[in-house]
């Protein structure tokens, strides 16, 4: 019996290990398909397309909700997570594909975004009632110097985008945040297929609004617009998504937080190799100090659950995007 449960044990290690990777793999790729993406359409036609799929395959989940909602002819909950999909995922998207249209490298933007679970930590915290540790500040501080310096480096060396540019990501990991504080201060959590259904829906009306609005919505013939779609709705929305809701399950929230820091540096590599974007010695430091940061501020841990404090703070259901 022994050597059973030893053999489970490894198994479900190795397992956990293969869907980490691939969840790093899949969400690094959603940078790398928005770049692909907007060198073919604009921004507006890239994410309506993107979405207007999505919303139509995720609708029986969002269906079944209504009808199990008839009786009340309401959906709980539903203008809270048609704001966390305005938040998490249009205002999130807009500035990450609009940085990478004006020239930010894919790698910049990823660190950028990725820092969203230090600042929600430091920042966030006490809105949601949890104390801030002396480490989580020190993580935060030395995670945005880290910041500073891949910016300082993808600007001296790639020269293509406005200064204010650099700005833009910021906006998108600040709609990650306040996500965050609305999705947590839900009085009672929604399956999140049924979520997932509402958000995607949101954000298609959302695009097509925009598309619709700046004359953007007719896509282009090229193939490699298609393909740049069909990645970012294979990889990146059920990839990325999809592994990390079952990672969260397996794990926790918190060692998954800390893969996101992986996510950088594979998609300044990626950058690099397919787009040849500069990676410099500078750029390297910057990125192992946010790595550093995240150990420092404990977004790092073993364990298959939780810390006690952290599951109090996180129903289970509720764990969005911190």
């Amino acid at each position: 019996m022994g050597i059973q449960i030893g053999i489970v044990t490894r198994s479900r290690t190795w397992v956990t290990g293969a869907l980490a990777v691939l969840f790093v793999l899949c969400w690094s790729s959603g940078f790398i398909g928005a770049k692909l993406g907007a060198a073919d359409a604009p921004v507006t036609t890239v994410l309506m397309w993107r979405f207007v799929p999505l919303a139509l395959a995720l609708l029986p989940f969002l269906l079944a909700q209504v009808r199990q909602s008839a009786a009340h002819r309401r959906i709980p909950g539903l203008g809270r997570h048609v704001l966390i999909g305005i938040l998490s995922q249009s205002v999130y998207l807009l500035t990450v594909y609009w940085a990478i249209e004006l020239g930010v490298g894919t790698g910049t933007t990823a660190l950028i975004d990725g820092v969203q679970p230090l600042v929600a930590a430091a920042l966030v915290g006490p809105l949601l009632g949890v104390a801030v540790t002396g480490r989580q500040w020190a993580g935060l501080a030395l995670g945005l110097v880290g910041v500073v310096l891949v910016i300082w480096s993808d600007a001296a060396s790639a020269g293509q985008a406005p200064a204010w540019a650099y700005l833009v990501p910021f906006l998108g990991m600040l709609g990650l945040v306040a996500s965050t504080i609305v999705e947590r201060r839900a009085p009672a959590p929604m399956p999140p297929l049924r979520a997932l259904a509402i958000h995607c829906s949101t954000s298609a009306v959302v695009f097509t609004g925009l598309a619709i609005a700046t004359g953007t919505a007719v896509p282009p013939a090229s193939g490699s617009f298609w393909l740049a779609l069909a990645w970012l709705l294979v990889f990146a929305t059920f990839g990325g998504y999809g592994l990390y809701w079952l990672l969260v399950e397996r794990i926790g929230v918190t060692p998954v937080n800390g893969l996101m820091f992986l996510i950088a540096p594979v998609t300044s590599v990626w950058g690099g190799v397919m787009f040849d974007e500069p990676f410099t010695p500078l750029t390297a430091v910057g990125l192992a100090l946010a790595l550093v940061a995240a150990l420092v501020a404990g977004m790092v841990r073993d364990g298959t659950r939780p810390p006690k404090g952290e599951r109090d703070a996180q129903p289970a259901g509720r764990r969005l995007r911190i």
